[in-house]
This record gives C-alpha cells, sequence and structure tokens, in this order.
C-alpha cells in the first residue's frame, strides 16, 4: 500500500508538471503503458493472501482512474494554452499595409478616347462605331471626294479591291449615321476609332492612328456653335486657360473649312520649342457640313445645316503628355505605359 502511495503522488506531480501535449502524452505511456509501474505493481498481487488481493486490486484501479482523470484534466488546459498560444503567434494585424497587386492601367489614348467621350456626351451626343473595313461609297463618295481626287492616290489609301478599302477616316461613320437617320433632325454625334494610310511611320506619323470626328446637323446650325464647342474641348482637354484660333483651310466636305489652334499649354502662348515659337499648336480641321454631303445623305441643305470636326487623339496625347514620340503609343513598353496608371 505504501508503494502504490508514494506512485500516485509521484505520477500526479509528473503529470502536474508537464507544459505540452506530446510530454503528457508520454507520461500517459509511461504509467498506464504495459511496461508502466502500474502494471509492475498489478505484479505483486501473487504474493499477497486471498483476503488482500480485492483491495490491493481495488487501490490499483482507483489510481489508474485518478491518473487517466488527471491526464485528460491537464490536457483540455494544455491544449487551450497552445491554441491561444498559436492564435497569437500567427495574428494578422488588419491595420498594416498589405502587398500591393500589379494591376493593369488603361492605355494614354484610351484615357484620351473616355475623356472625350464623357466630355461630348455630357453635351448631349451620342457615340457611333462603323467598320474599319469600309466602302468606298462612305469613305470617299459621300464625304463629296470624287473618283480623281488625289486622296484616292493608292500612295495614301489601303486598297482590298476597287470598292473596298481600309478606312482613311471615321467620316465614314458619319455619312452612315447621317444617311440611316436621314431626313431625322438634330444629328449630334462623335465617331471614335482607328484609321489608316499608306504613310512611313516616324515620330510624328504612323500608318495606322486614332480619330475622334464629331458631326452636328440642325437647323439654324453657325461657324459660331462649331468655335464655342471647340472651345470648351480645348479647355477641357489641355487647361482652362487655353484659347483658340480659327485659320481659313480646305477641305472636300465641308464648307468653309478651317484649321483649328490651341494657344500653347507649355508657355501659355509666349512662344517656345513646342509650339516652334509661334504661341499656337494646331490641334484638329473642322468646318461647316458641305451642301453636297447633306444632299447626296437625304438632307436639303436649304433647310438645314451642319457642322464637323476631326481630332487625331495621338495628338492629343502627345501635346497632353508631352509625349516626343508617336511611336511610345505603339510599342507596349511597359515602363511606358505604368506611368499612366491611374491606380497609383
Amino acid at each position: 500500500m505504501e508503494k502504490l502511495e508514494q506512485l500516485r503522488e509521484e505520477g500526479l506531480a509528473k503529470i502536474e508538471a508537464c507544459t505540452s501535449t506530446k510530454e503528457l502524452q508520454d507520461i500517459r505511456v509511461l504509467y498506464l503503458g504495459k511496461k508502466g509501474p502500474v502494471q509492475e505493481v498489478m505484479k505483486m498481487m501473487k504474493d499477497l493472501s486471498q483476503e488482500e488481493r480485492p483491495v490491493f486490486g481495488q487501490q490499483v484501479n482507483e489510481i489508474k482512474q485518478t491518473f487517466e482523470k488527471a491526464i485528460e484534466e491537464k490536457k483540455v488546459t494544455l491544449e487551450a494554452s497552445e491554441i491561444n498560444e498559436k492564435l497569437k503567434n500567427e495574428k494578422i494585424d488588419i491595420t498594416l499595409s498589405g502587398l500591393k497587386p500589379n494591376l493593369g492601367n488603361l492605355h494614354p489614348l484610351t484615357v484620351i478616347q473616355q475623356e472625350l467621350e464623357d466630355l461630348f456626351i455630357g453635351l448631349g451626343y451620342e457615340v457611333a462605331e462603323g467598320p474599319e473595313v469600309e466602302l468606298d461609297l462612305y469613305n470617299f463618295e459621300r464625304a463629296n471626294i470624287p473618283k480623281d481626287h488625289p486622296a484616292r492616290d493608292m500612295q495614301d489609301t489601303f486598297y482590298i479591291d476597287d470598292e473596298t478599302l481600309l478606312r482613311t477616316h471615321t467620316t465614314a461613320v458619319q455619312m452612315r449615321v447621317l444617311e440611316e437617320n436621314a431626313p431625322q433632325l438634330p444629328i449630334k454625334v462623335v465617331c471614335p476609332g482607328k484609321v489608316y494610310r499608306r504613310d512611313d511611320d516616324d515620330a510624328t506619323h504612323s500608318h495606322q492612328f486614332s480619330q475622334l470626328e464629331g458631326l452636328v446637323v440642325g437647323e439654324n446650325i453657325r461657324l459660331s456653335d462649331l468655335k464655342g464647342t471647340l472651345e470648351l474641348v480645348a479647355r477641357r482637354m489641355f487647361g482652362e486657360s487655353r484659347e483658340i484660333r480659327i485659320r481659313p483651310s480646305y477641305f472636300q466636305f465641308t464648307e468653309p473649312s478651317v484649321e483649328v489652334d490651341v494657344s500653347c499649354h507649355i508657355c501659355n502662348g509666349k512662344g517656345c520649342p513646342t509650339c516652334k515659337g509661334t504661341g499656337w499648336i494646331e490641334i484638329l480641321g473642322a468646318g461647316m457640313v458641305h451642301p453636297n454631303v447633306l444632299s447626296m445623305a437625304g438632307y436639303d441643305p436649304l433647310t438645314c445645316s451642319g457642322f464637323a470636326f476631326g481630332i487625331g487623339m495621338e495628338r492629343v496625347a502627345l501635346l497632353k503628355y508631352g509625349i516626343d514620340d508617336i511611336r511610345h503609343l505603339y510599342t507596349n513598353d511597359i515602363r511606358f505605359l505604368k506611368t499612366f496608371n491611374r491606380f497609383e
């Protein structure tokens, strides 16, 4: 009995001293295993009398139950402690800055197009699109460009066959819009998209570029309406202090035709290398819609009038962002494109 009591006290002390579930499991095996001290004590029963054996067996069973209960209680305590320690060590501080995702960004030409579209939608225009592979009818004839016009020269246009070509301007979309809506008034559309011309690529030229052309047709549309519209565009794209200058020009599908300059946003009109010392930068061509264009589309030029303009989006991007070579817009250099990342 003294040995049993000594075994009980020793086992309980070791269980209480355990600091981990692994150490506790080792104690369980040590005391309750087949080769443990409890089983060794049981071997002593053969040396006891018939009267002593039941009492001794009961005492051994009580010790085993005491050990099992103490181990289970200690296990609950140790598991809770280990979980708390793990949570403490693996805790994530959600107030810390996370890893910044590597997001893509809009191409500068897309940014320019969206800004222009948003501007004109706010003025009541609709956005119209058309095919890039276009018919000669809409690209040239309906735009008042007859068969013998220099713009039809093979050096300027990518022809697919005699009647099909890659459009040289988005004026073709305007011609389609006029035809589809005639004689409905008013017409207010902008037509963004890619155009193609046979040209040698250099710092300021490309065989493929983007245009946004605008068309307004209605009653009593005047050149002053065009001027006011273009002033708003210039100020919105290049700064509120910008002024525009209109110079006479010639386009086959407008009469009168004008070239439009905007005051240089670098020197504010004082003269600098960007504007070649003039204080002005040419940004687009425009004019009043030619009566022949209206007639061919099914409108009466005596009862309605309109204006049209065409903006080269590459030119706007070069001027607005100070880009010195148009080829940067097409070479897909990630370092260059990242400078227009709106998420940074």
